[in-house]
């Protein structure tokens, strides 16, 4: 049986999901051993037709980005966004939140009509996506899960709680408690509550679960010190591209 033909693209991004890849460590052989790579940028010159499946990281922020990202979709059978912002726009998309012609004159000066430039929004804003692995980077536990279940055939499970919800099982002493603020309580799951049972607090880098409670996280973080435009701010922060149109 022929291995699924994989790529690996990236858009307006760090790369660092991509590098995430290469830290799987045990598992990295065992990764490759059942798919034949057939593009990646950062890895080999190779060029293919068609792909099984499509690993995709960035946002799209440019003309080119729109004009690559339907030809990616139209030459594979299943693409995955990787990494909140292919899932959401990321950080990217905190500069949604000026008028574009300040923030290209801001970045590029007098050479800004030299870079056409698009408010930064995640592939889904373009294009169809079949299946996603948030986290910034993203996470790579999700990912294993997702890659196993494709090549198992099987749909993968997509957790839609919050990040509190981990944090219960985990048995961690909240960080409210201790007198840290969290974003947890309208984070996505999926990361085991990695950074609250290291002491850290969420910042929310996994995006909204589909219903997030707007009003009542911005008064928890006022009532836990934090101003009202400091409260917008963090949830801003992995949110910009969904902010208005997400959260109630």
């Amino acid at each position: 049986m022929a291995k699924p033909k994989v790529a690996v693209f990236d858009f307006t991004g760090c790369e660092g999901c991509e590098l995430n890849k290469l830290n799987f460590e045990n598992h990295l052989l065992d990764i490759i051993e059942h798919i034949d790579i057939v593009e990646w940028r950062e890895a080999m010159d190779d060029k293919a037709k068609h792909y099984d499946i499509a690993f995709v990281e960035g946002s799209i922020s440019t003309p080119e980005c729109v004009e690559r990202i339907h030809d990616i979709r139209n030459r594979c059978d299943f693409l995955v966004a990787l990494g909140q912002c292919a899932v959401s726009g990321g950080i990217n998309a905190m500069k949604n939140l000026r008028p574009l012609e300040e923030s290209r004159e801001k970045v590029y000066g007098k050479y800004k009509d030299l870079f056409p430039t698009l408010p930064a929004l995640p592939l889904s804003a373009y294009v169809k996506v079949d299946f996603e692995v948030r986290g910034c980077p993203m996470t790579q536990g999700e990912f294993l899960k997702l890659f196993t279940s494709l090549l198992m055939g099987k749909k993968p499970i997509v957790p839609n709680h919050a990040v509190c919800v981990e944090c219960k099982l985990r048995e961690n002493e909240c960080l409210y408690e201790r007198g840290m603020i969290c974003l947890g309580p309208v984070t996505r799951a999926g990361c085991e509550a990695m950074c609250p049972s290291f002491g850290q607090y969420c910042i929310g880098c996994r995006g909204l679960v589909s219903d997030p409670n707007k009003n009542a996280m911005v008064e928890i973080l006022t009532k836990h010190g934090l101003s009202i435009e400091e409260a917008e701010k963090r949830l801003k922060l992995y949110n910009s591209a969904v902010y208005t149109e997400n959260l109630q």
